[in-house]
C-alpha cells in the first residue's frame, strides 16, 4: 500500500500529508486533523490506544479514497491514520484533499472522515480518571469488550 493511504505508529507529520496531495490544478487544500481530547461530556480522558487490522484498514482507506476520486473527478486525496499510544491533543488522523475548488475539497474531507468511521477496522480503548474500556467501533454503536472485532465486525 502507498503512503498516500497509511497506518503508523509514528507521529503522523501534518505537511507530509499535505505535499502528497499538491498539484497545479488545485485552488484549494482542505487539511481534516482530528485529535485526541481531554475531555467527553463529563468524562476526562488521560490517553487513547489505538488499534487496527493494519492491512485492512490500509486497503480501506485507500477504497476511502477511490471513492473521493469518483465523486470528485479531479480530487487528490491522502489520509494516515495513528495507532499506539496517544496523549492529549496528539494526531490520530490528518486527511488532505485537494481540489480545484473550496466547496470540494471540504465535502470531500467531511466524506472521508465519515467513512473512516463507518468501515476502517481501527478501534480505540480509552483510559479515564476512573477507569478504562475498549470503545468498539468508530461510530461507538459497537462494543468490542475483548479488546478487537469479531469476524462478524470486520467487512471485507
Amino acid at each position: 500500500m502507498s503512503d498516500q493511504f497509511m497506518v503508523t505508529n509514528n507521529e503522523i507529520k501534518v505537511n507530509e500529508v499535505i505535499n502528497r496531495v499538491i498539484h497545479p490544478e488545485a485552488g484549494a487544500i482542505n487539511t481534516f486533523i482530528g485529535t485526541v481530547r481531554e475531555w467527553t461530556g463529563d468524562k476526562r480522558t488521560l490517553y487513547l490506544e489505538y488499534e487496527a487490522y493494519v492491512p485492512m484498514a490500509e486497503k480501506k482507506l485507500y477504497q476511502i479514497g477511490e471513492e473521493i476520486q469518483q465523486r470528485w473527478k479531479e480530487a487528490k486525496v491522502s489520509i494516515v491514520h495513528r495507532i499506539g499510544r496517544l496523549e492529549i491533543t496528539d494526531i490520530a488522523v490528518v486527511i488532505a484533499v485537494a481540489t480545484p475548488h473550496r466547496a470540494d475539497s471540504f465535502e470531500a474531507s467531511r466524506y472521508a472522515i465519515e467513512r473512516i468511521k463507518e468501515i476502517v477496522p481501527i478501534w480505540k480503548k480509552e483510559h479515564w480518571d476512573d477507569g478504562e474500556a475498549w470503545i468498539g467501533n468508530q461510530l461507538e454503536t459497537v462494543a468490542y469488550p475483548k479488546g478487537k472485532p469479531g469476524k462478524e465486525q470486520l467487512d471485507d
